[in-house]
């Protein structure tokens, strides 16, 4: 049987990959997360009771539960999703973000070069170290400028990017350096089912729903690459399959558009679906606030690679691709009440009710 240890798989990223593998494929996966805010076990909810996926709740930073998880499931793979992700949170409190994405990083590599150094030779030659990275270690593009590539140099202007350019940089020089089959893949910005409240597109779906403004950062005119969540995750799979060790590849949606686009397009979808809400028409809802620091102003992915070389492209466009994620936030105000309620926190940090 074969086995994959999946760190972050509780997260938005993880989660969804984690859900899509255990409808598609009999591998079992061992999913590591410390459960932190954004990390929570309601979105896997269907799988308690599924033999081949098992929970482990801890810091891939815990050098000792990791070597337990290698002798107890010798797992064919590595996929570390593990990371802190909002670049907010890195300008507030910088400190989680370079333990986890840096420090967290580069003990999990530690710990997996000595168990795959050990490995037998057919094992060695199979086993894959796979590091989930973003754009934003690229930095800001220019209006007119090519979209980044695999060859693009690194500029990260957040303590966010720079800790997880880090950690690339961390991944790529274990597999130069000491021979460890690790393979690199840098998404532009993902969104779509589970994703946690706080990003721009849950929350401004539901902020307008309960008739809360819509904030747009400066004059909304930052451009990001839009990619749907299970694309992204389809392309990961692939990239572990028949990606060759060593290389990095990027995962975009082919879908430039602004910050205010978006939400304008988020608003048009909940006034379609929502006719009869008070908030109609909800963009009256849209108000600007002070700009964050050293915020990017465009970002762009060219993942002609993974098209060329492996034969990926994103079955989603924006325009559907939204309006799925809006009907879903719809229907599942269950999930986004769950997952921000005092509740469920004092249950993730396990005290009592």
């Amino acid at each position: 049987m074969k086995t994959i240890l999946v760190t972050g798989g509780a997260g938005f990223i993880g989660a969804n990959f984690v859900l899509q593998q255990r409808q598609v494929s009999d591998i079992r996966i061992i999913n590591l997360d410390k459960l932190t805010y954004a990390g929570n076990l309601v979105t896997l909810k269907s799988l308690e009771s599924d033999p081949l996926h098992v929970f482990v709740r801890g810091d891939i930073g815990d050098r000792a539960l990791i070597q337990d998880l290698f002798v107890r499931y010798r797992p064919n793979a590595i996929l570390n999703f593990a990371a802190e992700t909002h670049v907010d949170r890195s300008i507030d409190g910088p400190d989680a973000f370079i333990q986890t994405n840096v420090v967290g990083t580069f003990h999990l590599l530690e710990e997996t070069r000595e168990y795959w150094r050990k490995l037998a030779e057919d094992a060695k030659a199979s086993f894959r170290f796979l590091h989930v990275s973003t754009d934003e270690v690229f930095g800001s593009l220019g209006p007119n400028d090519p979209a980044f590539s695999e060859t693009t140099p690194y500029t990260p202007n957040s303590p966010y990017s720079a800790s997880k350019a880090s950690s690339d940089h961390l991944v790529r020089a274990y597999f130069h350096t000491y021979g460890l089959p690790t393979l690199i893949t840098n998404c532009s910005n993902n969104y779509g089912p589970y994703q946690f409240p706080e990003k721009l597109i849950p929350l401004m779906i539901l902020n307008a729903i309960e008739g809360k403004p819509l904030p747009i950062y400066g004059d909304g005119q930052n451009i990001r690459d839009w990619l749907f969540v299970e694309d992204h995750c389809r392309a990961i799979a692939l990239v572990l399959s028949q990606g060759i060790p060593g290389e990095t590849y990027n995962v975009g949606g082919g879908a430039e558009r602004t910050n205010l686009w978006l939400v304008q397009q988020l608003c048009a979808i909940l006034d379609e679906l929502r006719p009869d809400s008070a908030q109609v028409p909800h963009h009256q809802l849209i108000s600007y606030v002070t700009d964050r620091p050293g915020h990017d102003r465009r970002y762009a992915i060219d993942f002609s690679k993974l098209e060329r070389e492996l034969g990926w492209s994103p079955l989603e466009d924006i325009e559907s691709g939204l309006r799925k994620t809006v009907q879903w936030y719809l229907d599942r105000s269950d999930w986004c009440q769950e997952v921000t309620s005092q509740n469920y926190e004092r249950q993730r940090l396990g005290l009592k009710s």
